[in-house]
């Protein structure tokens, strides 16, 4: 019989959405892929890069065989054979340098319970090199960390009670669609919403108001508005009885006057005081963290800045306050199937500088990586000493889609499934939701599940028994903590279950910290701020694409050059045109650009999208400086400038 059939699954992409989707299938083939309405947060709701992903699934782009690279160029190769030689290549390397000669670096692409399994495979097996720090948020977590003790995120759920909102370099029409109904409630019942943003982003169209502070200066925006919150004498009870470090914060705010510090961060006082009195006045108000934010050698001072905001303004510990980074992602699970505990002074390396850490990774040396869920030639700072990292190993096995900037450095190409061909369980980091995996297509050509990998992969290793148990199996281990929670596996594929976290954090006013109380900034150093650089006179945002998420898309889907986009003044001052050839230059390398004029940028700012291939002709991070944040071993991405020059012509 033929006919259409509905299978409940869960987009596992690197999105704080996890949207709840209906894939409709016929005759074996995915016809639509759709949110799911009985998804208790995403609503039904799911953005138009999730309903193009049937695209991804069958593109002709798509690697579907084990593939090996020869002298001649890649061909393809049998599972056996293909796994065969990565076990020897890992015995080999284990008896020549011990398993820290081999780099296990598994990215952010895919999240879902089993792939905690892959870090058990290195663990079994002896201990491997893998990574620490971050690409993304780790910056943001750490420095909430300080204030509040452990970093608590608001229910999204719960901003339908915040009478006005503030999105601090957050970006949901293209990010995080599923908080757009809760922005619309908002102002339809009178709320302001406050976008904070170097540039005017697709959000922007929803609020109250926008401003554009100077990058990385938010911290003196913060700092701003608190001086008008104490001139003001608006600040809440809650400062004096649950805070510390009450008087080195006010020394820190009195030691600038209202203009100096609206000066640093380039807006108006009137900017400074409509967050005041949005905070102190139209609450609770409900301050929602951007990844962006982050993205600074010190960004801690900015982020411990606005929580201090919400702090003394009385919105921390209350229905619709709060400030809002994100989630723990793994937290649903039993985190000891990682097999950590099995391992003693792991050998680590810095994900934000990873092409110098491979590189001088000694004692032992690194003789081979096996990469997951990721791409570091494109997605990592420094990308042209990533790749030259990686070409420095004798073995690079890839586990991927798609012929990416990575995969190109492989020497063995492994095929994976998308979340759409596979059964597995996903959280999120950008609500409280687990939800399903399950299967709706068979998987397409010789395409495997890195758990079906890492199965067939320990079968070469004395470890196979240990390791090689039935994907339910796995499940019911790593989901315990769900289970114990009275959801079965069996409920769980049929819908998402929300973990028993609160809604609304810290409504004791009792914080995980030493002293109990929230922790008030209590140190700042504006030196240690980004500098001036006259020779690279813009700051380089990488933002997020709208199309595609992060460097997920094809060879073909790129076009022919990147996009910068720049305020047409600044075109104009360097005679230039706009819709014309340029080169962008930082201190790091250059990058042949499509200059674009956008009234709405900074006149002190350059934007493009992340993500774009390096063999396309794109990759900003060819631009990026490597460098690790201050604290929270985080990405400063936009500590890069860069001065665009004209495009020499070839002919």
């Amino acid at each position: 019989m033929t006919g259409t059939k509905t299978i409940i699954t869960t987009c596992t992409r690197d999105c704080p959405n996890t949207c709840g989707l209906v894939a409709e299938v016929k005759n074996g083939r995915i016809t639509a892929l759709k949110g799911s309405p009985d998804h208790p947060f995403t609503k039904g709701i799911a953005c138009h890069k999730t309903t193009r992903y049937i695209e991804r699934v069958y593109s002709s782009e798509r690697i579907t065989e084990p593939q090996i690279k020869t002298p001649e160029g890649w061909e393809s190769t049998t599972w056996d054979e293909a796994i065969q030689r990565i076990a020897e290549k890992i015995k080999q390397t284990c008896n020549t340098e011990g398993p820290e000669g081999i780099l296990y670096y598994q990215g952010y692409g895919e999240r879902t319970a089993l792939k905690l399994l892959n870090k058990y495979f290195f663990n079994l097996l002896g201990g491997v090199t893998t990574l620490r720090g971050s690409l993304c948020g780790g910056t943001g977590q750490t420095a909430q960390n300080l204030d509040f003790g452990e970093r608590i995120s608001h229910d999204p759920l719960d901003h339908y009670n915040s009478k006005a909102m503030i999105l601090w370099a957050r970006n949901p029409a293209t990010t995080n669609v599923s908080l757009l109904p809760i922005i619309k409630h908002i102002r339809a019942n009178g709320g302001r919403v406050i976008v904070i943003d170097p540039y005017r982003n697709r959000s922007v169209k929803f609020a109250y108001y926008h401003i554009a502070p100077k990058p990385g200066m938010d911290v003196y925006l913060a700092l701003a508005a608190a001086k008008i919150i104490f001139k003001k004498g608006w600040e809440h009870h809650f400062l004096s009885d649950y805070c510390l470090n009450e008087t080195a914060y006010r020394d820190i705010v009195e030691q600038f006057s209202l203009t100096e510090l609206c000066s640093k961060a380039d807006v108006s006082i009137a900017d400074a005081e409509l967050i005041a009195d949005t905070l102190c006045n139209c609450g609770p108000v409900s301050i929602l963290l951007g990844w962006g934010l982050h993205r600074y050698k010190n960004a801690h001072y900015g982020i411990r800045a606005i929580d201090a905001l919400a702090a003394i303004s009385g919105n921390i510990g209350v229905a619709g306050g709060g400030v809002s980074q994100g989630f723990e992602e793994y937290g649903p699970y039993d985190q000891r199937c990682w097999g950590d505990h099995l391992i003693q002074n792991e050998r680590t390396l810095l994900m934000p500088e990873i092409a110098s850490e491979i590189s001088q990774a000694s004692h032992p040396t690194l003789r081979m990586a096996i990469i997951s869920a990721a791409n570091p030639v494109c997605m990592a700072p420094d990308s042209k000493n990533v790749e030259k990292a990686l070409n420095s190993l004798d073995m690079v096995v890839y586990i991927g889609h798609f012929m990416d900037d990575t995969a190109e450095q492989a020497d063995i190409f492994l095929p994976a499934t998308t979340f759409l061909e596979e059964d597995d369980i996903m959280a999120s980091y950008g609500h409280n939701y687990v939800g399903p995996v399950n299967q709706a297509i068979k998987p397409i050509g010789a395409c495997r599940s890195d758990f079906d990998i890492f199965s067939a992969l320990a079968h070469h290793f004395d470890f196979a028994d240990e390791y090689c148990l039935s994907r339910d199996q796995w499940l019911e281990k790593i989901c315990a903590p769900i289970i114990e929670n009275n959801c079965s596996l069996d409920d769980l594929k049929l819908g998402p279950f929300r973990m028993p976290q609160p809604m609304a954090p810290y409504t004791d006013f009792k914080f995980p910290t030493n002293s109990g109380k929230f922790q008030l900034l209590d140190r700042f150093q504006k030196q240690e701020l980004n500098p001036v650089q006259d020779q690279y006179p813009y700051t380089l945002l990488t933002v997020a694409a709208y199309n595609h998420i992060c460097s997920e898309r094809t060879l073909s889907e790129h076009s022919m050059m990147p996009e910068l986009f720049l305020h047409p003044e600044e075109i104009n001052k360097l005679g230039l045109e706009p819709e014309q050839p340029a080169i962008a230059e930082s201190g790091s390398g250059q990058l042949k650009v499509l200059l674009k004029a956008d009234i709405n940028m900074r006149k002190d700012c350059a934007r493009g999208e992340r993500g774009g291939w390096i063999k396309a002709g794109h990759g900003f991070n060819q631009l990026t400086k490597a460098m690790t944040s201050t604290i929270g071993q985080g990405t400063p991405y936009y500590e890069t400038k860069i001065r665009i020059t004209p495009a020499v012509d070839e002919h």
